[in-house]
């Protein structure tokens, strides 16, 4: 254990044992999966990050060795744990650069958006250099002026190399790519089952997936084109998923993305329209119902029943409007009767 501490401060690191697990140190060769929670904060103890709440949920950290992972440093110090080890780690500036980078992206996977989402094309270093925002206020601080941070980390499971199947993050290219069709029939299926949120986590995968690759093409060639393609069903069935889950706004946004680089796109169209039914967007859901009719006639009857299904909710809204301003005239009649008699 001295030799170690020896050796971490050399490197700029300084661990200290809060609990100290089970059983001897696990063997970390290059493929083993860890799974881990971290905590992250400024050396004057602000909090930067913590993966049992972020975002209002508890998910731990994973990360398969040897893959190249952008904080190398996380790499470095979890090899020192053994499994149920709880650790403090202070770490010097020349290993936290990329840390805003890599918050970024797990804040992003936590809300359910694409990890890369907000990051430029172009190396971490540069990126650094860049003074674009990553669209936190904290880590842009952090990232203008570099800092030492103290990662607090608890080694959950070890797993060696083949006893997992990969994660979709942890894929190389030409995995991913292979990946995507049986993950978009893993989602169908989901959704034949009624599984709706486990479908729509499915599909959000895929699309991840095909958004890593498709940053790594120039936007316009052959190749960018053929991605978006695959793209397109996937975010559609996604936003089926997220209708019926009742979040109109996301599907709004989407679809209208969709619709910016392929107008001809009926079920767009339609999944759009009931978003904008679903949000009182009587005038919008109109418009994009008849747009589905004219490039697909065989769909009138589907329009139509969405139609009525939307007039019927509008009358509703109106009756229970009617009927509260009628209760709050009479309230009001009703005190000015009081205040008059008195």
């Amino acid at each position: 254990m001295e030799e170690l501490a020896i050796e971490l401060n050399a490197e700029g690191i300084k661990k200290r044992v809060i609990s100290p697990g089970k059983g001897d140190l696990p063997v970390f060769p290059d493929g083993t999966k860890v799974k881990f929670h971290y905590r992250t904060a400024l050396c004057d103890g602000t909090l930067l990050d913590d993966s049992r709440s972020m975002a209002g949920m508890s998910r731990p950290m994973e990360l398969i060795l040897g893959k190249k992972f952008k904080l190398p440093v996380w790499e470095r110090v979890v090899i020192t744990m053994r499994k149920g080890e709880v650790a403090e780690f202070t770490c010097d500036t020349k290993h936290t650069a990329l840390y805003p980078l890599v918050s970024q992206s797990l804040r992003n996977i936590s809300v359910g958006k694409d990890p890369l989402e907000g990051q430029r094309h172009c190396c971490g270093i540069a990126q650094i250099h860049s003074h674009h925002s990553l669209g936190h206020q904290d880590l842009d601080t952090l990232q203008s002026t570099p800092q030492p941070l103290l990662f607090t980390l608890e080694l959950l499971e070890v797993q060696p190399p083949g006893s997992f199947q990969l994660d979709t993050w942890a894929m190389t290219d030409e995995e991913k790519l292979q990946a995507v069709p049986q993950i978009h029939e893993e989602g169908n299926e989901l959704y034949r089952r009624g599984e709706i949120a486990a479908a729509a986590e499915k599909y959000h995968n895929a699309i991840a997936c095909l958004k890593n690759l498709q940053m790594k093409e120039r936007p316009g060639d052959e190749s960018w084109f053929r991605l978006d393609h695959m793209i397109t069903p996937l975010l559609l069935n996604y936003c089926q998923c997220r209708l019926i889950e009742g979040q109109y706004y996301e599907v709004l946004d989407h679809c209208s993305s969709i619709l910016y680089k392929h107008e001809g796109n009926v079920k767009a169209y339609f999944k759009r329209g009931k978003a904008h039914a679903a949000v009182w967007n009587e005038t919008e859901a109109r418009s994009d119902f008849a747009k589905v009719v004219e490039l697909d006639p065989s769909l009138t009857s589907s329009v139509a029943r969405e139609l009525r299904l939307m007039e019927e909710r509008i009358r509703e809204k109106q009756k229970e409007e009617k009927g509260r301003y009628k209760s709050l005239f009479n309230y009001s009649g009703g005190a000015s009767t009081t205040a008059t008699n008195g």
